[in-house]
């Protein structure tokens, strides 16, 4: 049985949270969230977030035991963009992106 948790449009940039998602891939849930709780980045706040919400769908849902769990896949992706000016000299102006980006985690059980 896999469970699927998502947050969307998480102001951060998928290539921070990227480096964030490689590190608790394939880890169990309990060791997925120490690694992040003593993380130093904003986005393992988020990452952990996630992770807690897939653990309480299994939970919630489908009557698994979430201490049984692991991370199966777990991935950031590009969201959308927000595309901003900033005034440059001599009149010009300048583009700004504010990155946005969506995380999916898929919890599974051990035996599996």
């Amino acid at each position: 049985m896999q469970v699927v948790a998502r947050a969307k449009s998480i102001p951060i940039s998928a290539e921070k949270l990227g480096l964030v998602v490689t590190a608790v891939r394939g880890k169990q849930v309990d060791q997925a969230l120490a690694i992040l709780r003593f993380s130093q980045t904003p986005a393992a706040r988020v990452v952990a977030k996630v992770v807690k919400s897939a653990m309480a769908n299994a939970e919630n849902n489908y009557q698994l035991i979430p201490s049984d769990m692991r991370i199966v896949s777990i991935f950031a992706n590009q969201g959308r963009r927000l595309k901003r000016f900033k005034a440059r000299s001599r009149g010009r102006a300048s583009p700004i992106l504010k990155r946005s980006s969506h995380v999916t985690v898929i919890l599974g059980s051990e035996e599996s």
